[in-house]
């Protein structure tokens, strides 16, 4: 896949699945602009894309802050000029249940939702021109309830439902809309939602053991995903939330 002359936004790039996304993009000829909230992180991961494409243009921006995410889109445009694809990827989760109140629903669903909506508004106009496209990446949790992590599976059903409204509305106008919705990956979510270093290992070893592939994917894995669904090899694909999760749901709905 070549993505050569293509200019890639990626939110949340700085570690995880956007770290991943950016070295496959770059390996991919990319041109890419990483955004995140840890300038330090983002370098690092721009510093090991440029043994594969240009110099990547870094974006220090917070999804919850408008004004951020209007530089998102200024600033990539005025360094390159164009804008072809825009990955969704920055999120949250937060542990805490419905009765803890509404302050950490409000940070999840603006993290998750509202700056992917607005972000993907601004971008618009700049994808209809180069007939480009978006993928947001989403959750398997979109579709299964979990206890303690309401805000998180409903930001993600909201994503989903995003990416078909969104694909139905640009489709006519060139650009493809999908998403991505892993299971349970390694990177440091959970320990960013509360879990200790003990409490994450067993909550991975656990899920290894409980899938029908005997493991769970890491941050490349998804990221290949991401990778095709952006290339012209998936030209025909649009309004998709495809599932990456070595077999997760399907081993939870054989539970039922």
């Amino acid at each position: 896949m070549d993505f050569n002359n293509k200019v890639v936004v990626i939110t949340g790039a700085s570690s995880g699945i956007g770290a991943e996304c950016a070295l496959l993009f770059a390996k991919a000829s990319a041109k890419l602009a990483l955004v995140g909230r840890n300038v330090g992180n983002l370098m690092k991961v721009a510093n090991s894309c440029k043994d594969f494409t240009s110099e990547p243009l870094v974006i220090a921006a917070d999804l919850c802050v408008q004004d951020d995410v209007e530089q998102i889109v200024n600033k990539t445009l005025a360094h390159f000029g164009r804008l072809d694809v825009l990955v969704n990827n920055a999120g949250i989760m937060v542990l805490r249940s419905i009765e803890a109140g509404i302050d950490a629903f409000e940070e999840v669903v603006r993290t998750n939702l509202w700056g992917p909506f607005l972000l993907t508004d601004l971008a618009m106009p700049h994808l209809i021109q180069a007939k480009g496209n978006v993928v947001n990446i989403s959750s398997m949790l979109s579709s299964m309830p979990v206890s303690m992590m309401t805000a998180y599976c409903m930001s993600k059903a909201a994503v989903d439902m995003f990416t078909k409204c969104a694909a139905v509305e640009f489709g006519p106008k060139g650009v493809r809309v999908n998403a991505v919705n892993p299971g349970p990956v390694k990177t440091a979510l959970m320990k960013n939602a509360g879990l200790n270093e003990e409490a994450n290992d067993l909550f991975y070893s656990t899920l290894e053991s409980a899938s029908p592939l005997g493991k769970v994917a890491c941050g490349k894995d998804v990221a290949e995903v991401v990778l095709f669904l952006a290339s012209d090899k998936a030209s025909c694909v649009t309004g998709s939330c495809y599932q990456i999760d070595c077999g997760a749901s399907i081993r939870e709905l054989s539970m039922l």
